[in-house]
């Protein structure tokens, strides 16, 4: 196969035009979350200015927001093939660790 049809072919793939898709979905939930993050940052600091210590709760929220952020980043970097939610579970309790079987080959 030369470097013309692999191109054609690899043009024609639904997979990558689909995965391209759901990249710029995620990219402007990527944009909202980080300014959603930014609250959180906001808050916290309030809070830590009024009570002396940062308030649990936001902890938490941050801390979800966070690891849903590293999906998304994952998966637009290509570590991974799982969408991140809606399209799968908010999973709170994730790993920040790529899973053995998503490990890019070297």
């Amino acid at each position: 196969m030369t470097v013309d049809e692999q191109i054609n072919f690899n043009l024609k793939q639904i997979s990558t035009w689909k995965r391209i898709f759901f990249m710029l979905i995620f990219s402007v939930i990527g944009e909202l979350v980080r300014l959603l993050l930014w609250a959180v940052i906001i808050l916290q600091v309030a809070s830590t200015l009024l009570t002396g210590k940062p308030n649990q709760n936001i902890l938490n929220f941050g801390r979800s927001l966070s690891i849903y952020t590293y999906h998304i980043l994952l998966f637009m970097t290509f570590n991974t093939e799982t969408l991140p939610f809606p399209f799968s579970d908010w999973n709170l309790t994730a790993e920040l660790q790529l899973p053995e079987s998503e490990t890019p080959k070297e």
